[in-house]
Parts: structure tokens; C-alpha cells; sequence
């Protein structure tokens, strides 16, 4: 879900969005820290690189931080919740990103290491100012400028150069003129100075509103997002789409989580992927495009119930094949951490014909019962004594449970041993017969 930039404007069409900040907790011990998730995507939207709202967290807590910037991962050392570090990155936007006149994000940082200062410039309003470099963050910022402003600097030195060249090689004798020139030239040699001079003419003013700027673009909220639900979620259905058919589908996970998250429809992602990556022979698309469907299913159990109703819709499309395989695709669903204990067995409380008939959720329950009773007697079979697991499985006479202590010894010892399953209905109950094949 996106938030607004500026927290404390309500207005729902306030056009200014960012994604709500993800914090996941690794570790323990000494060694316990805090991933920003989605530190990239948010600094994005605020047009600061992501070192710097993740240092400021830092320099907030007291805490150390780490930038891996080749794999996206920005820590701060120790545990944080993630609604802490939200409402401490209201103050990082305050401080380093809202114009001081007008509150808009569209401000750029202009940095000065010769004299120790830094600038915001707003794009929207044109206001210019200093920011106040008490803060501890300051030191860091003047070590370690914005990659665009040393690029801006030379990119428009480069063209009063050019300019400059232009008149001096025209011959009409006017190269002593300079009347015409954007902005005059730096009296004292600063580079700085002279960059400033020049956004304050006619020509820069104009230049700023015909090359709108990229970070802009990021924090503008496109009209998508006034069209209805259904709307937007066919918008998401052919960006996912038109991936899969341009072969770029496989490497394309984070670009579609940023598609759903940008269309607001993030919790129905898992339904649209379904129906576009699974088929028959879901049980080897489970494998080959798990970390897409865990960049939405992971922690988000509203995400997975969507995963649950894609899967229905999946058996329906392909009854004769999936149906009698419900169990075991439910199975490897909850191994790849797609599916949570909890959500399955929710979903298997209620009969609903959201997504398909009332007869064949009926029908798809029922074939799911034997997976869904073996989860309600794992946790409480794993609480008793060894003794009695080993009493259990000397039983022959109850194959049944036999067939569930397997099944929960595959899953809590995590032996590599592949059993093979033959699946039979006798009586309305689930029998197995466990083979050894190495």
C-alpha cells in the first residue's frame, strides 16, 4: 500500500505517494538487525538516495548502519518495528525533503563542500534555501553528495560552455557581449555560485517547466489509480502478461510487485499470477516462480486467501488433472512458505463459491481434508514423547496415522528422502503407502 509523502495531509487525491516503509527483523543476539525491505523503492519516491533516510535512522536510534547497494540491502542495527521507523521517516522528509515555503516534495539538494553547505531547491514553488546542518545526518550528506547534483553542475557548465564557444567563434564582433548569455559569470570561481545564478533566469524557468524531472514523475500519483478496482486490476493483468509473453517474466518479480503496489491492487497480485504462470503442472511452476509469488505472499495473509481462490479457479480450469491431486499441491503450496498454517486452515472452515461453483468448492474441500486434518494433528502429534511417535508407528493396524507421522517427520527432521505417495479414497479416509527410493 502507498502513503502520502507529507503524512500529516488527509486529502485522498493528494498527489504525492511513496510505499508504505517494510522492515523485516534477522538475527539475534548481538547480532539482531533491522532489513529495510523496500528502502530503494521509498527513496525513489522521496528523490534522496537510500543511504540517506537509512542513515538517519541511525543517527535517530543510536544505532549502526550497514549499505550493501549492490544487493539492495540497507540495515540498522537492532530490532525496529516497522510503524516506529514509518513515523520516524516523517521526520527525515520534514528535515530533508519538504520545500521550507510550500511543502512539496519536488525539492532537489544541492550540496557545497567548500563552504559546508546544503541547499534545497524547490522545483514547484522555485524557493531556495539552506538546510539547517546541525543534524548529524549533515555531515554524512556533505560527505557523500547526490549523485545528480555533481552531474546537474556539469551538465549545465557544459552548456554555457558551449554557448560561450559559439559567440566567441561567430566573427560579428560581438563575442565581448554577454547580454544574451542565461546566467553572468561566477565572480569568484565558485561553481556553485554560478549554477545558482543561472536557474533564476527566464530560459532556466523555462527549462525547468518543459524537462520535467524523473523524481517528479516517481511521486506524481498517475490517473490509473482514479480508474475502478476492475480497471486497475486488468491494467496489472496485462503488465503481467505482456511480461510473460516477452520472455522477461522469470527476472521480472520485483518490477510486478512495483506494478501491483503502483496500482494499489498488491493483495490480489497472487490471484492474477495464477491464472498467468500456473497450469497443469503447477507443481513444477511452484518451484520456478516461488520468489514471485512470496514478494506478495510472504507475511500478508490476505495475499494468500487471493492465492487460495487462484488456486480453486486453477482446479476448475483443469479439473480431470488437478482435482485428485489437491492434497499434495496444497502441501507444496505450505512448504514453499506460500500458504500459512492458519490461512489454510481457515479457508478450509467455509465452503464459499466466490470462485468457482458451491459444488465444486465443495468437492475441492473434500479432497483437501485429509491435508488439512494431517495439520491439525501434526502440531499436537509433535508434542508427544518419542515413545509414543514410536508406538504409533508400530501400529500397523492404523495405516492411516502411520501416513501422517511421515508426513511429519518429512517436515520436522527435513530428511532428504523422497517418498512417493499413492494416493486412494476407502471409506472417506486418506491412505498412503510410503516408498523409500533413496
Amino acid at each position: 500500500m502507498s502513503v502520502n509523502v507529507n503524512r500529516t495531509v488527509s486529502d485522498q487525491f493528494y498527489r504525492y505517494k511513496m510505499p508504505r516503509l517494510i522492515a523485516k527483523v534477522e538475527g539475534k543476539g548481538n547480532g539482531i538487525k533491522t532489513v529495510i525491505v523496500n528502502m530503494v523503492d521509498v527513496a525513489k519516491a522521496l528523490n534522496r538516495p537510500p543511504t540517506y533516510p537509512t542513515k538517519y535512522f541511525g543517527c535517530e536510534l543510536g544505532a549502526q548502519t550497514q549499505f550493501d547497494a549492490k544487493n539492495d540491502r540497507y540495515i540498522v542495527n537492532g530490532s525496529h518495528e516497522a510503524n516506529k521507523l514509518q513515523d520516524m521517516l516523517d521526520g527525515f522528509i520534514h528535515k530533508f525533503v519538504l520545500c521550507s515555503e510550500c511543502d512539496n516534495p519536488e525539492t532537489d539538494l544541492h550540496v557545497n563542500p567548500k563552504k559546508q553547505t546544503i541547499g534545497s531547491a524547490c522545483k514547484a514553488c522555485g524557493n531556495r534555501g539552506m538546510l539547517d546542518t546541525r543534524h548529524k545526518l549533515c555531515t554524512f550528506i556533505l560527505k557523500n553528495p547526490p549523485e545528480t547534483d555533481s552531474s546537474c553542475v556539469k551538465e549545465k557548465k557544459e552548456k554555457k560552455n558551449r554557448k560561450k564557444d559559439k559567440e566567441n567563434g561567430s566573427g560579428s564582433g560581438e563575442a565581448g557581449n554577454h547580454n544574451d548569455i542565461d546566467a553572468p559569470d561566477a565572480v569568484d570561481g565558485e561553481e556553485d555560485d554560478d549554477d545558482w545564478a543561472e536557474e533564476t533566469t527566464e530560459e532556466a524557468q523555462r527549462r525547468r517547466m518543459e524537462e520535467i524531472s524523473d523524481h517528479a514523475k516517481n511521486l506524481t500519483l498517475s490517473e490509473d489509480l482514479e480508474k475502478t478496482l476492475e480497471e486497475r486490476v486488468n491494467l496489472f493483468y496485462n503488465f503481467v502478461k505482456q511480461k510473460k509473453e516477452s520472455r522477461a517474466i522469470d527476472s521480472a518479480d520485483k518490477e510486478i510487485l512495483a506494478e501491483a503496489e503502483r496500482l494499489d491492487v498488491r493483495a490480489m497480485g497472487p490471484l492474477i499470477l495464477s491464472e498467468l504462470l500456473f497450469d497443469e503442472n503447477i507443481r513444477d511452476q511452484i518451484k520456478k516462480y516461488k520468489r514471485h509469488f512470496l514478494r506478495f505472499c510472504h507475511n500478508d495473509k490476505k495475499a494468500q486467501k487471493y492465492l487460495l481462490g487462484g488456486f480453486e479457479c486453477l482446479v476448475k480450469l483443469h479439473q480431470s488433472q488437478l482435482l485428485p491431486r489437491v492434497p499434495i499441491i496444497l502441501k507444496d503450496l505450505y512448504d514453499a512458505d506460500l500458504l500459512e498454517e492458519d490461512v489454510i486452515l481457515m479457508w478450509a472452515e467455509k465452503v464459499s463459491k466466490k470462485y468457482v461453483s458451491k459444488e465444486l468448492a465443495k468437492e475441492i474441500h473434500a479432497k483437501a481434508a485429509p491435508f488439512v486434518k494431517w495439520l491439525n494433528e501434526a502440531e499436537e502429534e509433535s508434542e508427544g514423547s518419542e515413545a509414543e511417535e514410536e508406538e504409533e508407528e508400530d501400529d500397523d493396524e492404523n495405516v492411516e496415522v502411520m501416513s501422517y507421522t511421515f508426513l511429519k517427520l518429512e517436515k520436522l527432521v527435513g530428511r532428504q528422502t523422497v517418498f512417493i505417495f499413492n494416493i486412494a479414497w476407502t471409506n472417506s479416509k486418506f491412505y498412503t503407502s510410503p516408498t523409500h527410493t533413496g
